[in-house]
């Protein structure tokens, strides 16, 4: 009896022992099915460098700054942009241009001809893409046949603009002609209108400034020499046109202008380009190169847009109907 019983107590151990260890084996893990980690949007850095406060330029950077983050929405990036001034002075935007270069920003976009080429000439070397807004005459700015150096111009119809003012004032005797003469944007167009008025023997004056007050002395001048007066996209002139106009209007003079942010601020008329659509069209380049295609030609955008301020023809008495014959799109604004 006593050996079966030590039999049966045997069997007992031995089955817990087996037990034991079935409920102490770690269990079989699941193979691991990690997913692969998404790759992360592309952050960009675009530096936005304007020349100087004026409605035009700033119309420009607004669209610009616009447009960058809708498309960046769309494709799905992120842009982030620094914005500067260099208040019309070489040597602030020399720096800014240092300052960007050295902070390895992946676009510069200059805003206005100084701005530009200050802009490419820092980028110089460093790979950095450069696509500028609003040149007159990028090929006159040294700003053509450059690696990784593009943008979009607001080339003047000079003759068509002078043409508008023969449709109105066709006894004119004598143009100003008022600009900066340190304004690059201003030297094609100037040369088209002295080759335009000779053609047609009307006589011209020549009135420039570097400051806005030589700007207004200049103006202030013209009065009583000449029946109408022409200043082309001339950012230094525009800075100031508020007194310009005040001073021309006063004397019943008609200013012919490049870009509707003079027709706003009291200039009578003009013919060019929509800065909105020049922002927008800016970005778009832009993106486009971020994302990785080809470094294409400056874009011309097209004109063909009269503005017409019409509390200054009223002033001047001067019946503007004639515009709705020569172009699409006539646009009238009052006052600021």
């Amino acid at each position: 009896m006593k050996k079966v019983l030590c039999v049966v107590i045997s069997l007992l151990m031995i089955a817990a022992l087996f037990s034991g260890c079935s409920s102490s084996a770690p269990a079989a893990e699941a193979p691991e099915t990690t997913a692969a980690a998404a790759p992360e949007a592309p952050v960009f850095t675009v530096a936005i460098v304007q020349q100087m406060d004026h409605a035009s330029l700033d119309e420009i950077r607004n669209a610009i700054s616009a447009e960058l983050q809708a498309v960046a929405a769309e494709k799905g990036v992120t842009v982030n942009i620094l914005e500067s001034n260099g208040q019309n002075d070489a040597t602030v935007l020399n720096q800014i241009g240092a300052q960007v270069v050295g902070d390895k920003v992946d676009m510069i976009i200059p805003i206005a001809t100084l701005a530009a080429q200050c802009m490419v000439t820092a980028a110089d070397g460093s790979g950095i893409p450069v696509v500028y807004a609003a040149i007159s005459d990028p090929a006159a700015a040294g700003l053509t046949g450059l690696a990784d150096v593009t943008g979009t111009s607001d080339a003047l119809n000079t003759p068509f603009i002078l043409d508008m003012m023969l449709s109105v004032q066709p006894d004119i005797k004598t143009v100003g002609l008022l600009y900066s003469n340190s304004e690059a944007n201003s030297a094609t167009p100037i040369a088209e209108a002295k080759a335009y008025l000779e053609e047609k023997g009307i006589a011209y004056l020549e009135k420039t400034g570097n400051t806005s007050g030589e700007i207004t002395e200049a103006a202030s001048s013209l009065v009583g020499r000449v029946d109408a007066v022409f200043t082309p996209t001339d950012n230094v002139v525009m800075g100031t046109e508020a007194s310009v106009a005040e001073i021309l209007n006063a004397a019943g003079i008609p200013h012919y202008t490049g870009a509707d942010s003079f027709v706003q601020l009291g200039a009578f008329t003009t013919c060019g380009v929509n800065y909105t659509e020049l922002g927008a069209k800016t970005a778009d380049m832009a993106m486009d190169i971020l994302l990785g295609g080809a470094v294409p030609e400056f874009h011309v955008m097209e004109g063909g847009i009269i503005t017409v301020n019409t509390e200054t023809a009223a002033v001047l008495g001067i019946d503007y109907s004639v515009f709705s014959t020569m172009a699409n799109t006539v646009v009238e604004v009052t006052g600021e």
